[in-house]
């Protein structure tokens, strides 16, 4: 079940979705070149790729990581591995403005002395989406998940601790910021398919990049 959010005069600033966690409205935008230049120089060492899950099939969202963990999906189960299982060497160093935005966006947000060692890369295509999950293979719930859109918009949804919690349609734009921990770390979200657009950071599609403490 899902509810409207009509957040317009929230638009420009702070938008908060429950305890712990809150949208930060084009907080990104100050570092798009850098963001773009960072990206790109990610997917040259580890290229986007669609994983398997456990029970085969593949996913619809193209990914990468970058830190010192990048998650990984096949058959055996998700999981962290310090070496991309494609290249079998480490992923590529976590950029310097990956790591500078994804601790402004948690002090921001309440969240003080963040370093997150992940980064997962996520690259949506019209007509793809992401289902309804918590994030459960992290070691440590006590720290944030922060999570920065780019490119195209989207709608992300927002529910409880439980599935069948009702979950919030939260419309995002390029450069907005979501973070949420503490009581809501565990807190079930997802992303409606994407709709057909453009937009000169990524034409045609939309980034993700999702920062955690996974060690």
């Amino acid at each position: 079940m899902t509810q409207d959010l009509f957040d317009d005069e929230a638009a420009s600033g702070p938008l908060p979705l429950a305890p712990g966690a809150v949208v930060l409205r084009r907080f990104a935008r100050p570092y798009d070149g850098a963001l773009l230049d960072a990206v790109r120089e990610v997917i040259a060492q580890a290229p986007l790729r669609h994983m398997v899950t456990p029970g085969g099939l593949r996913m619809s969202v193209a990914m990468a990581n970058c830190g010192d963990l990048g998650w990984v999906s096949d058959r055996t189960g998700y999981r962290y591995d310090r070496l991309d299982p494609e290249s079998g060497k480490p992923w590529p160093r976590l950029p310097d403005v990956f790591r500078r935005l994804a601790a402004e966006a948690a002090s921001r947000a309440g969240f003080e002395g963040f370093v997150p060692d992940a980064c997962l890369v996520n690259r949506y295509e019209p007509g793809t989406r992401l289902s309804m999950h918590q994030d459960r293979d992290e070691r440590d719930f006590s720290q944030p998940i922060v999570s920065v859109s780019l490119g195209l918009s989207a709608v992300f949804l927002f529910g409880g601790p439980k599935r069948s919690d009702m979950a919030r349609r939260v419309p995002l734009d390029h450069g907005d910021v979501v973070v949420w921990g503490g009581p809501a770390r565990l807190h079930y979200h997802g992303v409606l398919p994407l709709k057909e657009g453009a937009h000169p950071f990524w034409d045609g599609c939309r980034i993700n990049l999702t920062f955690r403490k996974a060690g």
